[in-house]
């Protein structure tokens, strides 16, 4: 079994180097995270969590946060690989805050599948009430862990908090249980198919939150003011109306990240990720000019033609 199917039929795994998380403590540490992300964390009690986006206050991402509430402190998992410049914008923002900001040594690890629940049920999680970023704690082999329900994976996927040195001994667990490891190919495959983005491959600073169409799962229309919130409020507004957006590709031929789009022979936008799916065959996702995005519209990459779709391209 290949880590596409393993993950669409059974259990398959893989680690996250470069997510990272940061512990947030002190007496106001929830207030202070809801007027500075894009989405309700006061309302978050121990065991659920959200998902935000950290803007500047030009509306530009600085990063997507998982936010995973506990008794006593707030854990922020960053993705991406920018931990160091959250840390900096907290720090910047905290003023005179009472608020901590610490790097716990814990690795992520990621699990798909309509499995894992049972692979995780068997090693002493129980996740059967779990809702997207809620979590429990858990001994797995001996280790503690948590386990989140991870909204940003493909495949109903689950994200696990070990602690650094124990994730080979995780991974291993894991896999004796009858979980396949997976390729990052075939995890991009997953998320082109289900219109996932990730902070980094499709994502960057660049970025504005509406161009990603992840302005429902990342924000609250309902909460008072945090950074960036004046751009969110004037995109809305008018509409969403931003210049490009992202949208799926079926190729006939496989691209690459990067390629440059072309419609009319002009270049309308650039491919994110790429890959090739044994369901749908040569697929990708780019930024799209909105004078292309129409889903429908017939465009070119170095490959061949293209035509643009609406993501996602497979029901999740």
């Amino acid at each position: 079994m290949d880590g596409h199917a393993a993950a669409r039929e059974g259990s398959a795994v893989f680690d996250l180097p470069d997510r990272a998380l940061i512990a947030v403590s002190g007496p106001l540490r929830q207030k202070f995270l809801h007027n500075i992300l894009s989405n309700d964390v006061a309302s978050r009690t121990a065991g659920q969590g959200a998902r935000a986006a950290l803007m500047d206050v030009k509306g530009h991402l600085l990063a997507f946060l998982r936010v995973v509430v506990d008794p006593g402190e707030i854990l922020l998992e960053v993705a991406g690989g920018q931990a160091d410049a959250v840390e900096q914008a907290l720090v910047h923002y905290r003023v005179a805050a009472p608020v901590r900001f610490a790097r716990p040594p814990l690795a992520v690890i990621g699990l798909l599948g309509p499995g894992a629940a049972d692979i995780l049920r068997g090693l002493g999680a129980d996740v059967s009430d779990l809702v997207p970023e809620s979590h429990v704690t858990a001994d797995l082999a001996g280790t503690p862990m948590r386990v989140v329900r991870a909204s940003d994976l493909p495949a109903g996927g689950y994200v696990l908090y070990v602690p650094v040195d124990a994730r080979e001994a995780v991974i291993t667990a894991l896999r004796d249980k009858g979980t396949f490891p997976i390729e990052r190919a075939a995890l991009d495959v997953l998320r082109i198919e289900e219109g996932l983005p990730w902070f980094g491959p499709d994502v960057t600073e660049e970025n504005l939150l509406h161009e990603t169409l992840l302005v429902k799962e990342l924000h609250s229309s309902t909460k008072g003011c945090y950074v960036g919130q004046e751009v969110i409020a004037r995109l809305e507004a008018r509409g969403g109306n931003v210049n490009k957006l992202l949208r799926g590709l079926r190729l006939a031929a496989p691209c690459a990240a990067g390629d440059a789009v072309h419609a009319a022979g002009k270049e309308v936008g650039r491919v994110t990720t790429a890959g090739v799916s044994p369901e749908l065959g040569a697929i990708a996702m780019a930024y799209v000019h909105r004078s292309a995005a129409e889903p429908g519209t017939a465009v070119l990459v170095s490959s061949g033609p293209a035509t643009v779709a609406r993501l996602p391209l497979r029901d999740r």
